[in-house]
């Protein structure tokens, strides 16, 4: 039976606030049509049959429309493509709706055009199927930029079998609970203690709004509040722990730091103070009006009767590792030629 992937391209990541506080561009949805073309061209030049999409906005089905047509000329293979039936509501119950249909229907892996914001989603509910993750949003941390025919290849020897579980990383997750549910939500990359009490714009940038961080990963050179901790103490992706970091203002830090919060936003950032935390460890957060932000876009409103906790888990979600699965296609000579059918079982060397 062909493999079947899942393709989430979400209409909105591109667009938030932050690109009118900051110098951020807009990613268009003419763009992300193109690049779902370019990964199914990847798809299907190693196998991979079938592609299981959720119903995306006009301007990305109209590119990818106008991409097909222009294929339909050419000779190279391209995977079927399938549309759910589903009624879109333009919020992440499409998302969720969308992962539930595609596990019934047994996809093998996801590809998640998105920012931090639907992968997180994503994450959430797709349970043990492996996600490739194409950066179209603003301060992305989580999913990468990448040139999407080159995940097409690398997502698609991986559900062939022609790579095996050596391109899958299972990354971190943070587990959000609140009054005594352990699990009410999650992220990927960070949660942020915000004064707003209302969740408004969703969009977190301003680093007096916020008095504390958690970070499963950070990076010094990422853009956003995770760079806050990736200044101070990097955390990488593979690293067993995470960080947490008390905020306070520019005026009281001595010296206070200086983060990319955003595309163009440069600001002073006050530290109060930092440390490691471990897998399992579960923290609670002091009660108070104000708002939590999972991946930089604020979610959960919170007052002072309720509980709210921080969890780092090393169980998250399967990614595939691009860059090891072209490695590992190279050194195996798995692409010296035509590339259709799929294979049984990854082999150790050359054919």
């Amino acid at each position: 039976m062909p493999s079947v992937v899942g393709v989430i391209a979400n209409p909105a990541s591109g667009r938030d606030i932050r690109r009118l506080v900051s110098g951020a561009s807009v990613f268009d949805n003419a763009e992300k049509g193109s690049m779902v073309y370019r990964l199914m061209a990847g798809l299907g030049a190693v196998g991979v049959g079938r592609v299981l999409m959720m119903p995306a906005a006009s301007g990305v089905s109209e590119s990818l429309r106008r991409h097909l047509r222009g294929h339909a000329s050419e000779h190279r293979p391209l995977p079927e493509l399938e549309t759910l039936p589903m009624t879109v509501r333009h919020s992440a119950r499409d998302t969720v709706e969308a992962v539930g249909a595609m596990l019934e229907r047994d996809v093998a892996a996801i590809v998640v055009l998105g920012g931090d914001g639907t992968n997180r989603v994503v994450a959430r509910h797709c349970a043990e199927i492996p996600l490739c993750t194409l950066s179209t949003g603003t301060n992305n941390a989580f999913p990468r930029m990448r040139e999407a025919t080159v995940a097409g290849m690398a997502t698609g020897l991986v559900v062939t079998g022609k790579i095996g579980d050596e391109a899958l990383r299972r990354e971190k997750i943070l587990r959000v609970g609140l009054n005594g549910d352990p699990d009410h939500d999650c992220a990927l990359v960070d949660v942020a203690v915000c004064a707003e009490r209302f969740v408004g714009a969703r969009a977190v940038w301003r680093a007096a709004d916020v008095s504390e961080l958690f970070v499963a990963s950070a990076s010094p050179d990422a853009v956003g509040f995770s760079a806050v901790a990736g200044l101070l103490d990097p955390v990488p992706r593979t690293a067993g722990y995470g960080l947490h970091v008390w905020l306070t203002s520019a005026e009281d830090a001595k010296p206070p730091l200086t983060v990319p919060l955003a595309p163009g936003l440069v600001v002073p950032v006050g530290i109060a103070g930092h440390r490691r935390i471990e897998p399992g460890e579960e923290i609670p957060i002091e009660p108070r009006p104000g708002s939590l932000a999972l991946d930089g876009e604020r979610e959960i409103e919170i007052g002072p009767g309720d509980r709210p906790t921080v969890r780092l888990e090393t169980g998250g979600p399967l990614t595939v590792d691009v860059e090891e699965a072209m490695r590992t296609a190279a050194r195996r000579g798995l692409l010296n030629g035509a590339l259709t059918a799929e294979a049984d079982v990854p082999g150790d060397e050359p054919s």
